[in-house]
């Protein structure tokens, strides 16, 4: 499976403010180029905790690519994955509607029942850890069921996971020109952090987009 990670930071590295509350960061050409990157791959990922924060829809805006994605044989919008390891993700969030596959990533902590409700909201339940989602197994269940390009959107705790279990391939930060500070607001890789086998990464390209900076990187081999 290739992943790519995606995101939009501020200049001091922010995804959002210490409240955990939405920021405008990119403007219309960046919001493009993201639902291109969306349709070229065959599914995209977030955290739970993204899902409880902004109720991301995750679909692409764009008809024309729906088309061509049909064109070429596939679902006029990429699966999405959640990664959840108890199943908190609400009933009734967006992400559960038809408009795509929705696969809930879960551990064995999650009840019966709760799994039930959620494949009965539509959602396809895969398990794999004990305490937490294990993503290099649950990711290669992913990949069995045909999907073998995936887009990460966030957040840092998820982005700090799949680069612990060295698992991205590339990474794409669009830097907008803002700052949000604030010692307890998101950053693209939160987590535990690394003190030691820190990833490395390669500048593959740099491109001026509205008033910000996308940097795009190739993760090198650990």
């Amino acid at each position: 499976m290739h992943i790519v990670v995606n995101a939009a930071t501020s200049v001091d590295g922010k995804l959002s403010t210490r409240r955990r509350e939405q920021v405008r960061i990119s403007g219309s050409a960046d919001f493009a180029r993201v639902d291109r990157l969306r349709a070229d791959n065959d599914a995209v990922l977030v955290g739970v905790g993204t899902v409880l924060a902004d109720d991301p829809h995750l679909t692409l805006d764009d008809d024309d690519r729906r088309d061509q994605r049909r064109e070429r044989g596939e679902a006029p919008n990429p699966a999405r994955v959640v990664v959840d390891s108890t199943g908190r993700t609400p009933l009734d969030s967006r992400i559960l509607d038809d408009a795509a596959e929705t696969y809930l990533l879960t551990s064995q902590s999650i009840s019966g029942e709760r799994r039930q409700d959620l494949e009965a909201a539509g959602a396809t339940v895969l398990t794999a850890g004990t305490e937490r989602v294990d993503l290099d197994s649950a990711l290669s269940e992913l990949e069995a069921d045909g999907i073998e390009a995936l887009m990460v959107e966030g957040g840092g705790e998820v982005i700090h996971s799949l680069f612990a279990a060295g698992l991205v391939d590339e990474l794409s930060v669009y830097v907008g020109s803002l700052i949000i500070g604030g010692r307890d607001a998101p950053t693209l890789v939160d987590g535990d952090g690394f003190v030691e086998s820190f990833p490395s990464l390669s500048l593959r390209a740099t491109t001026r987009i509205d008033d910000g900076v996308l940097l795009e990187y190739d993760v090198d081999e650990r």
